[in-house]
């Protein structure tokens, strides 16, 4: 069981790769495969669901493209994962009350977590690099 879907991890992957790019011009879904793999049909789903919760703006036509809709620091991963998949649950209610407030603070949590914006993948860029550690 995953608590967010290959949709939704790819959302993110999609709009933390667009958050990188410079914000002057639209970015063809192409270049968008090619920087994250993901297959162009499955891509197109998902940046049409992001255009339409107002995440991504699109321009048609030769030059066209996708841009976010806002700056990077302003787009919350939580927000990418309610457009795709809706809120995430953590669990059905349980018939013991204190099973049910363990939940509760589980989703609360959860809610939390997701609730940082594009720009804050930063520091775990920081972190991934600060553990990188060659020997010769």
């Amino acid at each position: 069981m995953s608590l967010i879907s290959s949709k939704g991890m790819y959302g993110i992957r999609a709009m933390y790769e667009l958050s990188k790019l410079p914000q002057d011009k639209p970015v063809p879904v192409s270049q968008i495969v090619n920087i994250t793999g993901i297959s162009q049909n499955y891509l197109e789903q998902i940046l049409g669901r992001l255009a339409k919760a107002k995440m991504l703006n699109v321009q048609r036509g030769i030059n066209g493209g996708y841009l976010l809709s806002k700056p990077s620091k302003e787009i919350m991963v939580k927000d990418i994962i309610f457009a795709l998949e809706g809120k995430p649950k953590v669990a059905n209610r349980d018939n013991c009350h204190i099973i049910n407030l363990f939940l509760d603070d589980l989703q609360h949590s959860i809610e939390a977590h997701l609730n940082i914006s594009l720009d804050d993948f930063e520091k775990y860029k920081e972190r991934f690099n600060s553990s990188l550690h060659f020997n010769i």
